[in-house]
């Protein structure tokens, strides 16, 4: 199948509890829902035939409705918890929905990403041999700089040491921190595996002002401060 005749469907997955941010996924940022930052980067795109969002919440599906997704099921309790794993969610919302090629998962919790962003890890899955695409940024810290954990004595070391003698992070190899900005996969792979990494892995960098992860209060205020510099 050529990627031109790909379908390619958009997924949000918001539960209605959040004990981090109460009611985080329709708290409103930048004048809208912060769900609603998720759909318009996919919309944006240009390449996503449809966003579906998979919720337990009836007020977070009547949000998203009049933000321009769609909920075509809900959720069960039993996938909505704090310990759900979010791999389950996605293998029941891809087998809740007709038969589609790709996946794109759009979480709520990245909210500065861009249609752009979206784009350049849909084409990245397409361009090459892979069986996920993930996004991340370059990190901060480096284990084998300016990381430690402490040793059995309780003594502080680097987290992980090397044979070369590093003296500023620039030196050593280069690390990333994941973000929740996309990932992309196929149906298939999410029905045949339990977890992104056991399969072949490439990713696209997203700037650091654009991969901020909303988990805390601090982190909602933080993006707030982004968007009110931005406009």
């Amino acid at each position: 199948m050529g990627y031109s005749s790909m379908k390619r469907y958009g997924f949000i997955f918001a539960r209605g509890g959040s004990k981090g941010v109460p009611g985080k996924n329709i708290r409103p940022l930048g004048g809208i829902p912060l769900i609603g930052h998720a759909i318009k980067a996919g919309q944006d795109s240009g390449m996503l035939d449809r966003i579906i969002v998979s919720t337990d919440d009836q007020a977070i599906a009547e949000t998203t409705r009049q933000l321009g997704a769609e909920v075509p099921f809900m959720r069960p309790a039993e996938l909505a918890q704090d310990t759900s794993p979010e791999w389950l969610a996605w293998r029941h919302a891809v087998n809740a929905v007709d038969d589609f090629d790709l996946f794109v998962s759009l979480p709520c919790t990245a909210p500065m990403r861009n249609g752009d962003d979206v784009r350049r890890c849909i084409e990245t899955f397409e361009a090459e041999e892979c069986d996920v695409v993930i996004t991340a940024c370059e990190a901060e810290r480096h284990p084998s700089f300016n990381m430690i954990t402490l040793d059995a004595a309780g003594y502080a070391v680097i987290a992980m040491p090397t044979d070369k003698d590093i003296t500023r992070r620039q030196d050593a190899p280069a690390v990333f921190d994941m973000t929740t900005v996309c990932y992309v996969t196929t149906p298939d792979f999410i029905r045949q595996k339990d977890g992104v990494f056991q399969g072949s892995v490439k990713m696209v960098e997203i700037p650091p002002e654009r991969a901020i992860d909303i988990d805390t209060e601090l982190d909602f205020a933080f993006a707030e401060f982004l968007m009110e510099r931005n406009s």
